[in-house]
């Protein structure tokens, strides 16, 4: 299984608006869960800096991320362009496996 892991610091006014967008349940899910092998997302917040979020979203393989991620290009670029609002900073941490 493969796990991508998201590092950002959110701009505290967003901090609703993050959370609604890349929660379990939010638009990223959503959109991921067109792609076959996505499994799933787990939102974190950092309980002493409140500004200090991660994500690790699941899939069942690398090559089934990849695929996704090439058949909806387009409209990663545009969601993820949009997502620029929520953010004072993001860092792709890794790409993680299962052991």
């Amino acid at each position: 299984m493969l796990q991508i892991v998201w590092e950002y610091r959110v701009h505290r006014d967003q901090a609703d608006a993050f959370e609604k967008y890349y929660g379990p349940k939010g638009d990223w899910a959503r959109f991921f869960r067109q792609g076959a092998g996505y499994l799933g997302t787990t939102l974190l917040r950092d309980p002493d800096k409140i500004d200090h979020y991660a994500t690790i979203d699941q899939w069942d393989s690398a090559d089934d991320f990849l695929r996704f991620k090439e058949q909806f290009a387009a409209e990663y670029k545009q969601r993820d362009a949009h997502c620029n609002q929520f953010t004072v900073d993001e860092r792709l941490v890794g790409y993680f496996e299962t052991l």
